[in-house]
C-alpha cells in the first residue's frame, strides 16, 4: 500500500473527513435508528421483502457462524452474487466482523473470478449457484476455506444466535478491496480503509438532493459505486432500499407507476434507455426529477435532452481509486452542471501537468493497489494519484474531462481493459497483431472495437469465430468486441508503437459516414 504523507493524515483527521469510526460502526449505528426501513429485491428469479432489521439478523447470524469458523479483523471475505439480499447480508456481516470485504462483479466470468480469487486469498468466498451465464464452478475456489453458496448451502453457515455488536478494527487498515478494469491486462486489486470508505459514503449521501424520492438501484453491488449506494448511503441516511438485479427500463418504468420508485441516474445508458423505452410516457418524468451522471462519458446532447425535459442534471467525476474527485452540486448554475464535470469535493485537490492529465488526492483516495508495482506506478510520495485522464479547468475551477490516457473502455459504466482484450485476441490462431478501441455507442457510451492484423494469407475470422473463441475463455460477455476491423499495418511512432488515438479517430470516423 502507498505511503499517506503524515501532514495529509493530520488534516483529513483535523477537518473531521477521517474519524474513529468503522464501517462496522457506520453500519450499527445507522441499522439501529432504522430497523423498520423498507428493503426490498426486484427479481424475476429471488425476490425478497423485509425490513433493515430482517437482513442485519441474516447478516448478524452469519457473522457469528463466520467468526466461529475463525474468522477474523484482516481476513478476506470475498462475494459474487447479484443485487441479492444475501449480498447485504454478505457485506454487513463482514463489515461487523472488521474484517475485509471483496465484492466481485456478479457477471464476471471464470478467468476474472480466478484471477481475483488467487490474488487475495480469501477465507471465505460466497456466491450463487447460478445466475444467468455464471453457473458455481467448485474448481475456481477449492483453496477457499470457507465457500457458501446461494441456493444450496449458504444457510449452513448461519449460527443459531446473531453476533451482538461489533469486533474493534483500526480504521486505517482495509475495509474493502475493490477490483475494477483498467491498463493491465487482469481486474487492479483496489484498497480503500474503513476512513477513506467511511468518507466516501458521507460525502456522497450528503451530495444527493434529499427529496430525491425512492431510489431504485440497478448498479451491480459487485461494483464500488453500485455498493455504496445499495449498502450504505441508505442505513447512512435511513432510507429505503430497493435492488434490482438485471437492468429491464421495462421493469424500472412499471415500478415507478405501481411503487413510487425512483431512476436517480448513475451511467447516461440507465437514463437514456428509459427515455428511449416504448412503454415510456411523460406520466413518468415526474419519477424522474433528477439525474446525476457519471460513470462513463456523459454528451452534451444527453444533459441537454434531459433538461429539455424538465430533469435537473448534475454530473461528476471519479474512480475506483478515487470515488469522488470532483461533482457538480443538483442546484449549482445549469450551465455547469450540463456542461462540466464540476469542482473539487470535500477534502479533495486536484492539479493538472503540463499535457492536462489529471492528479488527485483526497480523504477518499484509495490507500493502493493489491499490485505493489501498479501501486508505484500510480501514486507519489506527496499523496498524488495519476488518473491517466485529461481535464481542462475553467475560470470557476469547473473541471471537464476532454480525453482518456489510460487503455479502458467504458461501456454502460462498466470498465473494459483493453489489454485485457487484446490479449485474448492475440489467442486466435491467424492473428499477427491486435488493437483494441473505444468506438463510439449512442446507448452504452462506448464500445470495444477490435482492429486486426493477420497473419500473411490468414482468413479474416468472422464475429462468430471471436465470440466462440471468447466464450472458450471463459471472459465476461460485456468485454466482448463489439466491432471487428482488419489493417495491412498500424499507425506507428518512430519506435513502432501503435498510435492508439489514431486508430480510435479512424473507427469514429468510420462510424460517421455510417
Amino acid at each position: 500500500m502507498r505511503t499517506i504523507p503524515v501532514h495529509l493524515v493530520q488534516k483529513y483527521k483535523d477537518e473531521g473527513w477521517w474519524t474513529d469510526e468503522t464501517i462496522g460502526d457506520l453500519l450499527a449505528t445507522g441499522l439501529a435508528a432504522a430497523p423498520d426501513v423498507e428493503f426490498r429485491i426486484h427479481s424475476a428469479v429471488r425476490p425478497w421483502t423485509g425490513t433493515f432489521a430482517d437482513v442485519e439478523l441474516v447478516a448478524r447470524r452469519l457473522a457469528a457462524g463466520l467468526r466461529d469458523r475463525g474468522v477474523e479483523p484482516g481476513d478476506v471475505v470475498a462475494f459474487q452474487l447479484p443485487n441479492w439480499m444475501e449480498a447485504a447480508a454478505t457485506f454487513w456481516a463482514t463489515s461487523l466482523l472488521g474484517a475485509t470485504v471483496v465484492p466481485i462483479v456478479h457477471f464476471y466470468g471464470p478467468k476474472e473470478v480466478g484471477y481475483i480469487l488467487g490474488a487475495v486469498t480469501p477465507k471465505v468466498y460466497i456466491t450463487a449457484e447460478s445466475f444467468g451465464r455464471w453457473q458455481f464452478d467448485p474448481e475456481l475456489s477449492s483453496h477457499v476455506p470457507i465457500v457458501g453458496v446461494v441456493g444450496r448451502d449458504f444457510d449452513d453457515l448461519l449460527a443459531d444466535e446473531p453476533m451482538p455488536g461489533i469486533v474493534p478494527t483500526d480504521p486505517s487498515l482495509p475495509a474493502l478491496i475493490a477490483f475494477t478494469s483498467g491498463t493491465t491486462s487482469s481486474p487492479k486489486g483496489v484498497i480503500h480503509s474503513h476512513q477513506s470508505l467511511g468518507h466516501e459514503t458521507r460525502q456522497l449521501g450528503a451530495w444527493y438532493p434529499p427529496d430525491r424520492g425512492r431510489q431504485l438501484t440497478a448498479a451491480p453491488v459487485g461494483h464500488f459505486i453500485g455498493m455504496v449506494n445499495a449498502f450504505l448511503i441508505p442505513v447512512l441516511d435511513g432510507s429505503p432500499i430497493n435492488l434490482t438485479d438485471a437492468w429491464d427500463p421495462a421493469q424500472a418504468l412499471s415500478l415507478m407507476q405501481s411503487d413510487g420508485l425512483t431512476v436517480g441516474g448513475g451511467a447516461t445508458y440507465f437514463v437514456i434507455s428509459l427515455l428511449d423505452h416504448p412503454d415510456f410516457t411523460s406520466d413518468h418524468l415526474k419519477f424522474m426529477k433528477y439525474a446525476g451522471l457519471g460513470g462513463s462519458s456523459v454528451p452534451a446532447v444527453v444533459t441537454t435532452r434531459l433538461a429539455e425535459l424538465g430533469i435537473t442534471v448534475f454530473r461528476s467525476y471519479g474512480s475506483t481509486e478515487h470515488p469522488s474527485i470532483v461533482g457538480s452540486m443538483y442546484d449549482a448554475p445549469e450551465e455547469k452542471r450540463l456542461f462540466t464535470d464540476g469542482v473539487v469535493l470535500s477534502g479533495v485537490e486536484i492539479r493538472l501537468a503540463d499535457d492536462g492529465e489529471i492528479f488527485s488526492r483526497g480523504p477518499d483516495l484509495c490507500l493502493g493497489y493489491t499490485d505493489a508495482e501498479l501501486t508505484a506506478k500510480h501514486f507519489d510520495d506527496e499523496g498524488w494519484y495519476r488518473t491517466g485522464d485529461v481535464g481542462e479547468l475553467d475560470e470557476d475551477g469547473y473541471l471537464t474531462i476532454t480525453d482518456r490516457k489510460s487503455d479502458i473502455i467504458i461501456r454502460g459504466g462498466e470498465n473494459i481493459s483493453a489489454l485485457e482484450v487484446e490479449e485474448v485476441l492475440l489467442g486466435m490462431p491467424d492473428v499477427a497483431e491486435a488493437v483494441v478501441v473505444a468506438a463510439p455507442d449512442a446507448r452504452l457510451g462506448e464500445r470495444a472495437a477490435a482492429v486486426l492484423r493477420l497473419l500473411p494469407g490468414r482468413p479474416m475470422p468472422s464475429m462468430e469465430d471471436l465470440r466462440a473463441h471468447f466464450g472458450r475463455v471463459g471472459i465476461a460477455k460485456q468485454k466482448w468486441p463489439e466491432e471487428l476491423h482488419q489493417v495491412g499495418d498500424f499507425p506507428r511512432t518512430a519506435s513502432g508503437k501503435v498510435q492508439k488515438f489514431l486508430v480510435r479517430r479512424d473507427i469514429a470516423t468510420a462510424g460517421e459516414r455510417e
